[in-house]
C-alpha cells in the first residue's frame, strides 16, 4: 500500500516536472479511462493542468437558417448558389486533475514538404 502512493507521488511529479518542460506547447494527454486530449498546456498548479483544447466547429452561411440549412442541402432546395460551410478550430480551457493522467506526451510535427518562395 505504501508503495503504490510513492509511485503515485512520484508520477503526479513527473507530470508536474513535464508540464513545466512543455508549457505552451502542443501536447497529448491519456486519462485512466483511456480516452485522449491533444491541447496547449497553458498552465500547471499542485493538482491540475489548465490545457486549450482545439474542436472543429462549422460556421453557417449568414442567409441560413440554423435548422433548415441541412434540410434544404438534403432534399435540393437551397440551389448551387449557396457557398459551403466554412470550418474551423475552436479552443476551449479545459482542466485535467493529475490524478486521472496516465502518460503526457509532446506533439511533434513533420516539417512540411512543400516551401513557398516570395
Amino acid at each position: 500500500m505504501e508503495l503504490n502512493k510513492i509511485n503515485s507521488n512520484n508520477n503526479m511529479r513527473d507530470l508536474q516536472s513535464k508540464c513545466k518542460k512543455y508549457l505552451y506547447c502542443n501536447v497529448s494527454l491519456i486519462m485512466s479511462d483511456g480516452s485522449i486530449f491533444d491541447g496547449i498546456i497553458e498552465d500547471a498548479d499542485q493538482d491540475r493542468i489548465a490545457m486549450l483544447v482545439g474542436e472543429d466547429a462549422m460556421d453557417l452561411d449568414d442567409n441560413d437558417d440554423k435548422y433548415n440549412y441541412d434540410e434544404k442541402r438534403q432534399y435540393g432546395h437551397g440551389g448551387f448558389h449557396r457557398r459551403p460551410r466554412r470550418r474551423f478550430r475552436r479552443f476551449r480551457r479545459r482542466f485535467f486533475p493529475f490524478s486521472n493522467i496516465v502518460a503526457l506526451e509532446l506533439l511533434s510535427f513533420l516539417p512540411s514538404r512543400h516551401r513557398h518562395s516570395h
